[in-house]
């Protein structure tokens, strides 16, 4: 059974560790309290501590044992601190004792829950907690004392429980933004270079490639003049420009536009022969130099680009001599004039 995506664990390798830890703390004090404490006088209730410490500590085993993501799958992550908080309501019900040094321990699968499940998986480990102290007062107490602490103990694990979920779900959202800020490129909106070696490296393990992987470098010519000439903000407009154009020239399906860096731009073909590559680069050539900038002014820029078209297997054989291939072939389109494209030597 795989249980739905609200009571999984936000890092079930994390999750596992955290319900096992838990869990093997609440056996040890279990069986500490069976042995030491004066609450237990009857062999039968120090027996009855002890299994359940033991029950625990097996739980807590197979935490560690069985793969996490499986665990998480089944659900097993999700009940692990329902279970700790069934654990501790068993254990006062055995003693008899369902005082606040008990009731306490409630919290502890309950803040495991909050800071390692999602909302749901909070949610649950809550309610279990809740209705198990039900339980145990109404067994123990007067039914008007009982309901007065079940009420105090639950809306204080609630609001502990949805405190830490919601700072967990803040932290994982300014995670989510930093590693998007970190993948794009926020003068161009294009990924970046390590989005680009990553879809690269992939792309020359993967056996579906059976054409080969092309890369083209892309050079903005005498960009520092663009920038003397007309100033850095029409500088940055230029990389925005031709960002554009390049991204309106490839498929977004089956090509990776990025901005290495500077003026310097790359198009990563996977499944691209060397030939087609070579007819790519020569399409991106005319379509920059077709596409000058409108200028505040009225007036045009007229923006050429030359580029260096590398593939594997003909140009390189892995991940940097496709680079040094690229970048080989991009100075010798430069060197031959800029505006135009070359390929690297096979």
């Amino acid at each position: 059974m795989l249980v739905h995506p609200s009571l999984r664990a936000r890092h079930p390798r994390r999750a596992a560790r955290t319900a096992a830890g838990v869990l093997g703390v609440g056996a040890s004090v279990l069986a500490g309290f069976a042995w030491f404490d004066p609450a237990t006088p009857t062999v039968d209730q120090r027996w009855a501590s002890w299994a359940v410490a033991l029950l625990a500590a097996a739980l807590a085993a197979c935490c560690l044992r069985i793969d996490p993501h499986r665990s998480d799958r089944l659900g097993l992550l999700t009940a692990a601190p329902a279970l700790g908080a069934v654990l501790v309501c068993v254990q006062a019900w055995h003693t008899g004792d369902v005082s606040a040094s008990v009731q306490v321990f409630l919290a502890l699968p309950v803040v495991a829950a909050a800071t390692q499940l999602r909302a749901g998986g909070a949610g649950v480990a809550v309610a279990t907690a809740v209705v198990g102290d039900l339980v145990l007062t109404l067994h123990l107490m007067p039914t008007g004392a009982a309901l007065t602490d079940v009420v105090f103990v639950g809306t204080t694990l609630a609001v502990v429980a949805a405190v830490l979920v919601r700072l967990e779900d803040a932290q994982a959202a300014d995670k989510a933004e930093l590693a998007r800020l970190a993948a794009v490129d926020t003068l161009t909106g294009l990924v970046t270079r390590r989005v680009l070696d990553d879809a690269l490296a992939t792309a020359l393990s993967s056996a579906a490639s059976a054409q080969g992987t092309a890369l083209i470098l892309v050079d903005v010519d005498e960009f520092k003049a663009i920038n003397d000439g007309h100033g850095h903000p029409v500088g940055d407009d230029a990389l925005r420009h031709l960002a554009a154009v390049l991204a309106r020239s490839v498929r977004e399906d089956d090509a990776v536009v990025s901005r290495m860096g500077g003026d310097e731009l790359a198009v990563l073909l996977p499944g691209c022969s060397a030939d087609v590559a070579a007819t790519r680069a020569d399409d991106l050539v005319n379509a920059v130099r077709a596409a000058p900038l409108p200028l505040a002014d009225g007036t045009v820029l007229p923006i050429t680009i030359s580029v260096g078209v590398a593939q594997v297997p003909r140009h390189a054989v892995g991940l940097r001599e496709l680079y040094a291939a690229a970048d080989a072939a991009l100075y010798t389109a430069k060197r031959a004039g800029r505006d135009r494209w070359a390929t690297a030597a096979a």
